[in-house]
Formats: structure tokens, C-alpha cells, sequence
């Protein structure tokens, strides 16, 4: 089979890299991809949201399936496009990729299928949104309505901050996402990832992981698109995960059902794990990132197999089979990131990171240029290592990490704590 994967991150190396050890694909391609794909995929010099190319390119060269990796190209119709054609693709359509591509959607689609999730409303004029922050207090948490890179999202402490935020979205902070905002109550707790496989009603879950979505340890700072990731999320026991399933992730495909929104690809719900249960605090129509470098690495069965077998409408036949090892992501980011930041730096120590067998680096913001390694992002790597144990895995990925340079590199210290604590019964 020849396959596509559509997208530039890390994500996109760790679906491509997994795909590629299948039996099944002959040729692998990325659009556009970054130069750790490129090592292994064939580089496509088109833009994820160019959909129209894409098509063009996926019929003459014979693609057999395209797997679309970012929320982008996804919440602008590629599927529908690939569908028209006659092309096999993985990926919600247009019309259900609304799910993450507008939070005032997701909001209400919760409110009127009663799946938890935080007390909120939703405003297209400042004047409302302050005052309903005045009413609530602090911290409080602020959305754009539409995509904003997994930064559309400040957590504020008080009210001079929050009334500030609102002030910047309504002033064009993230363009036309922000026309829209969402004001909702800040939850207590845990947060955790469940991500699964969907069609129609069915699905398949994943691994649980869980991200680290603040910029400095400890949870500081603002929010990226993650700082790194480990899975098993110990915070998801047994007992949660059938909660999570019950409440949230089958209501919520019979909810897309019901409105004519029927979904097909990956389904991901961010969750908080606290006092007020379980709560859902965003939904993504994709693979998380920086969740799915570490899910990847413990996915021991055939991704592209059954990705077509859950296309093929054969759904109950798919069973992952996963490691029981733990596994961990840690993302080195340019100095600046989330906010301004430099390109074009040499990168150095990813081969020498990568002579021990359980590490494999995934590339997310990277180039050549004149022959060598360099910066191109504001996240720039995943390093992942996998161990018997979380502490263990913790242990081998900041080893490595210490080999990898380049200038500014910046990454937390605490990836895999949370996990650890709870482990060894120091509950968070």
C-alpha cells in the first residue's frame, strides 16, 4: 500500500513512524512533514491545508489511504474532499470536526446531551463577558471560540488578568478564533487524556496518557500545545475508564450521531479528574500532541491495519495490543515558546540520545538548512523513552534529553511526577 500522512509535528513522526513498521505499506509519504519524517517518509511539498493539491496528489500517485494528523486540515473539509474523490482517508469530516474547531459548539453540545463539563457561557460582546466574570470570581478560565494552536486557552488568577485577556481576544489576539470567546469556572483535580478510535457509535480505545499542558514545572506559566507526556495515566483506573466511557464517550458519538454529525477517526477528550468527578474540558477530533509520541511507542499491533478495518466498517474486530511498558515524552522547545521565538539553530545529540534502544525522538518544529539540523518551531522535539516502571522511563528520557543542544533549548523537569506520586501512593 502507499500511504500519506498529513502533518508537520510530532504527532505526525510517531503515526508515521508507527505506520511504516507496518507489513502493509510499500511507500510512505508525508505533506509536508519536518526532517525527522523526511528520514523515513517521502517528503509531498504541500501544505497540510492545501486540500485541493492534496487530492490532485493522492490520485496520481495511486495513495491507497491518507491519515490526517492536525485539527487544521480536518475542520477544513479534507475528508469531504478525499470522500468526493473517491479516496481512502482517516479523519472526521468537515461537519464533525466542529467538535474541536468551535469551543462555544462543544459547549453546548455537552450542555444539551448532559456530558459534564464546567459551568460556563459563552459571549460575543466584552462588556458581557466582564461582567459575568465579576459574578463568578477567580481563577477563571477563557477560551477563543475557534483554533488557536493549543494556546487558545488562559487560565486567570485575577481579575485585572482575566478582564485583561478578554480585552486582548476581542482585540484580534487569536484573529477571527477569538470573535467568540467562552468564560467557564475553573475545575480542581487531575488532568488526563482519553483518545479512541471512533465510527458512528463505536469505538476503540487507546491508551490513557496524560499532557502537560503549562510551559514551566510545577504547572506554571501558560498554556502550549503540551510540554510532554506519559502513558499509562495511573489516574485513570479501571473504575474511571468505565466512567469515562459511560458519561462521556458514547454519549457524545450517539450526541454527533443524533445532529447528523457522524464521526469517523480519532476522538480525543481532555479531561479533569477531580473533587466535581469527571469532567470534560475540551474535545479534539485528532491525536493529541504531545500524548501520541508516548502512545505510539507502547502500540505493539498494526496501526494502518486497524485503521482499515475500522474504514472498512469491521470496528468490533479491532484490538490494540499494548506494553505494559510505561512510557514518557518530554518536548524541548525554543526559548521564547509559547510566545516569540528564534529559528534556525543547529540541533546536535539526537544519534548519540538515540544509541540506547529505548529512546526514539520524534521531530516536531525542524528543517535543513546547508546540510544540517536546525530549529523550526516552537516545539522542536520529543524525546520519548520507554521502562518497567514510570520512574524508570522518567530516568532514561532526561538522560537523553541532557545529550540533545541546541541554542535556548527549554523543557520541564516534572514530566512523569504526577504519575510517579500517585504510583507510590502519594496521591496529588
Amino acid at each position: 500500500m502507499k500511504v500519506l500522512v498529513v502533518g508537520n509535528g510530532g504527532r505526525e513522526h510517531a503515526l508515521a513512524w508507527k505506520i511504516k513498521q507496518s507489513p502493509l505499506v510499500s511507500k510512505l509519504y508525508v505533506a509536508r512533514g519536518n526532517a525527522g519524517i523526511w528520514k523515513i517518509a517521502q517528503k509531498v511539498d504541500i501544505s497540510p491545508t492545501d486540500v485541493e493539491s492534496l487530492v490532485e496528489f493522492a490520485k496520481k500517485e495511486g495513495i491507497d489511504l491518507t491519515v490526517v494528523g492536525p485539527e487544521q486540515p480536518l475542520s477544513e473539509g479534507i475528508v469531504d474532499a478525499f470522500e468526493e474523490a473517491g479516496l481512502k482517508i482517516f479523519g472526521h469530516r468537515k461537519n464533525a470536526a466542529i467538535l474541536e474547531a468551535s469551543k462555544v459548539f462543544a459547549k453546548n453540545f455537552m450542555k444539551k446531551y448532559r456530558i459534564p463539563t464546567a459551568f460556563y457561557e459563552t459571549f460575543d460582546n466584552e462588556d458581557e463577558a466582564v461582567k459575568f466574570i465579576k459574578q463568578m470570581g477567580t481563577p477563571i478560565v477563557i477560551k477563543a471560540d475557534g483554533l488557536a494552536a493549543g494556546k487558545g486557552v488562559v487560565i486567570a488568577h485575577t481579575e485585572d488578568e482575566a478582564i485583561q485577556t478578554v480585552k486582548n481576544m476581542f482585540g484580534g489576539m487569536f484573529g477571527e478564533a477569538s470573535k467568540r470567546i467562552v468564560v467557564e469556572e475553573f475545575l480542581e483535580g487531575e488532568e488526563a487524556s482519553y483518545i479512541a478510535m471512533v465510527k458512528g457509535e463505536e469505538l476503540v480505545p487507546m491508551a490513557t496518557s496524560q499532557d502537560h499542558k503549562q510551559v514551566f514545572d510545577n504547572d506554571r506559566g501558560p498554556n502550549t500545545g503540551g510540554m510532554g507526556a506519559y502513558s499509562p495515566a495511573p489516574v485513570i483506573t479501571p473504575e474511571v475508564e468505565g466512567e469515562i466511557l459511560e458519561k462521556i464517550m458514547y454519549p457524545t458519538l450517539k450526541g454527533m450521531k443524533e445532529e447528523g454529525r457522524e464521526m469517523c477517526g480519532f476522538l480525543y477528550a481532555g479531561l479533569m479528574i477531580g473533587p466535581k468527578g469527571i469532567n470534560v474540558l475540551e474535545f479534539n477530533v485528532r491525536m493529541g500532541d504531545p500524548e501520541t509520541q508516548p502512545i505510539m511507542r507502547r502500540l505493539e499491533s498494526d496501526l494502518v491495519q486497524h485503521i482499515l478495518d475500522i474504514l472498512d466498517g469491521k470496528i468490533e474486530q479491532v484490538s490494540p495490543v499494548w506494553s505494559r511498558k510505561y512510557s514518557i515524552g518530554v518536548v524541548m522547545a525554543s526559548k521564547g515558546y509559547p510566545g516569540k521565538y528564534e529559528k534556525g539553530f543547529e540541533i546536535t545529540g539526537i544519534e548519540e540520545a538515540e544509541k540506547d534502544p529505548d529512546i526514539v525522538v520524534f521531530h516536531a518544529g525542524t528543517d535543513i538548512k546547508d546540510g544540517k539540523l536546525v530549529t523550526a518551531g516552537g516545539r522542536v522535539l520529543t524525546v520519548t523513552a520507554t521502562g518497567n516502571t514510570l520512574q524508570e522511563a522518567k530516568e532514561k528520557v532526561y538522560k537523553a534529553v541532557e545529550k540533545i543542544h541546541f541554542e535556548g533549548a527549554h523543557y520541564r523537569k516534572d514530566i512523569g511526577d504526577k504519575g510517579i506520586r500517585r504510583l507510590s501512593g502519594q496521591d496529588t
